[in-house]
């Protein structure tokens, strides 16, 4: 009988969980693009962070998911703590759809969604009708699920131990509380326990006044999948995950105190006890964020002191979440993140290059030197991501986005090598003492400025996703090209006038054939983007 109940629990929760992740699934892909353009919007403001957190965890169907990925955009510097804590809050609102879902009580017509779902899923002619059959098969799942939990424990109604448990603990809150953090830390979903629960209280096996203190405790719990997931990241992803753990424990302590007037007020909302667990969860987030979201400086604050700033943190290290595959969408959006990044380093070297034309300084120009060794690092880190990030169920958009992305880095790489072949012909220039003339300077000077604007635009286009960048990058590149021959014209007839020396010459055109070769990677950038708009 006990392992009855314990394989109709576990394969419950198997059931359950799969379901949630399919139907998170269906509705990501369906979502699209519009997810990516979504996470965008994030640095506008932190009630449009709330929101939105709040979409894309209904989306997602998990707050856990939400976290982690808001974790990963905090360490790659694609969003900011006051801003990841808005999202958190949000994370909180939507991961109470579930329950209210659940309450529903549609267990009766789980099979009819898994069917019709499992045959749009097998013969949908259209994508987005495998997608909604993905999301209707994970619906009925989740349902089925929940059926196949509370049917293992139904057993325990009849159990005198039981009934004693849990008199002892709705008698003693805290108790309560334990249980629904360490099972939620357990599984790792707090819509998964909150189900359970939903689930053992209709079958009268837990009351209400029980259910709320472990309800509270499922919020708690739910914070160590992003605890975890912060372990070996940046200072400000650490205290984003802080912060989640801070809103639900601050949360609890608020409610514990009215703890019985608020169990009254959630029974007049409904008639059924599930319904009410659905409604308390709503209630609880939204009004924790309601109270919390004008305190959310000082909850930064708190978390800023909490985990101070470490001095030994790399700027130039690649934060990359592996986590995050699980989300393709967040995934390319952190790596395309990573992806402009590789491109700023690249911008780095070149400025350091120009800033060192006419007085080359040995030290300036060692930092080259270590930006490149960032740039392969970034290369062979941001591949390897794009590799096993292919291993998920992408969408078509989102195969195109993760080829253009290998392109991107092969000519943010190649630029990066220019750069660095640029470095070491002034290293050369400072060791053996060779000067330009001054109109050779000024001519370089010039081109530099130009060549740099122009991979700036390239990478400005994607950036900002405008297509009047990309399309000047064409007409940019033909003029760099016709420049480096008038220079190549007019730096032959200084030689043949004595007014530059042959060894600087060689130095001189070199440089500038490097300058034009990041025109033609820029070039490629810029093109890439246009083909993208194109399909």
């Amino acid at each position: 009988m006990v392992l009855q109940m314990v394989f109709g629990l576990l394969g419950g929760l198997g059931l359950f969980l799969y379901g949630m992740h399919e139907m998170g699934d269906g509705l990501q892909k369906a979502a699209g693009s519009r997810m990516r353009r979504w996470l965008e919007v994030l640095t506008s403001n932190q009630l449009l962070g709330v929101l939105l957190g709040t979409v894309i965890t209904s989306i997602i169907q998990s707050s856990s998911a939400t976290t982690v990925m808001v974790v990963g955009f905090v360490n790659a510097g694609l969003m900011n703590l006051p801003q990841a804590i808005g999202v958190i809050m949000g994370a909180n609102i939507g991961t109470t759809i579930t329950a209210q879902l659940i309450a529903f009580d549609l267990g009766e017509y789980a099979w009819i969604f898994i069917a019709i779902g499992a045959l749009l899923s097998l013969f949908g002619r259209r994508k987005m009708h495998r997608y909604w059959g993905q999301i209707l098969l994970g619906f009925g799942l989740l349902f089925v699920g929940i059926e196949t939990m509370t049917g293992a424990m139904k057993p325990l109604r009849e159990s005198p131990v039981f009934a004693d448990l849990m008199l002892t603990l709705s008698e003693k809150w805290y108790y309560g509380l334990l249980v629904g953090a360490g099972v939620t830390a357990v599984v790792q979903s707090s819509s998964a326990t909150t189900g359970i629960l939903q689930g053992l209280a209709k079958d009268g096996l837990i009351p209400l006044e029980l259910a709320l203190p472990v309800l509270f405790g499922n919020n708690i719990g739910t914070t160590v999948t992003a605890m975890l997931s912060s372990i070996g990241t940046s200072v400000n992803a650490r205290r984003a995950a802080m912060s989640h753990l801070l809103f639900n424990v601050i949360g609890t302590l608020i409610f514990l105190p009215i703890l019985p007037l608020f169990t009254h007020a959630v029974r007049l909302t409904s008639s059924s006890i599930t319904r009410q667990i659905a409604n308390a969860h709503t209630v609880f987030n939204v009004a924790n964020t309601l109270i919390l979201l004008p305190l959310s400086g000082l909850l930064a604050y708190t978390v800023t002191k909490l985990i101070p700033d470490d001095p030994r943190e790399k700027k130039l290290s690649l934060q990359l979440d592996t986590r995050l595959l699980a989300t393709p969408e967040a995934a390319l959006q952190q790596a395309f993140n990573e992806v402009m990044h590789m491109g700023d380093i690249t911008l780095e070297m070149l400025s350091i290059a120009r800033e060192n034309i006419t007085n080359p300084d040995e030290e300036a120009l060692n930092r080259i030197a270590v930006l490149e060794d960032a740039v392969d690092k970034y290369e062979e880190g941001i591949t390897h991501y794009l590799v096993e990030l292919s291993k998920m169920s992408l969408s078509d958009s989102q195969s195109e986005r993760q080829r253009q992305l290998y392109n991107l880095i092969n000519d943010i790489e190649r630029v990066g090598d220019h750069g660095t072949n640029i470095g070491e012909l002034l290293e050369h220039k400072a060791v053996s003492q060779i000067m330009f003339s001054e109109a050779a300077n000024k001519e370089l000077l010039e081109f530099f400025d130009y060549t740099i604007e122009t991979l700036h635009l390239a990478l400005r286009a994607w950036r900002e996703d405008e297509a009047k960048y990309a399309l000047a990058i064409k007409d940019r590149e033909a003029h760099i090209d016709e420049q480096e021959e008038e220079m190549r014209r007019r730096h032959i007839d200084r030689l043949n006038q004595n007014l530059c020396s042959p060894v600087s010459g060689i130095v001189y055109l070199d440089i500038i054939s490097n300058l034009e070769r990041i025109g033609d990677h820029a070039a490629n950038i810029g093109e890439y983007y246009l083909g993208m708009q194109m399909n």
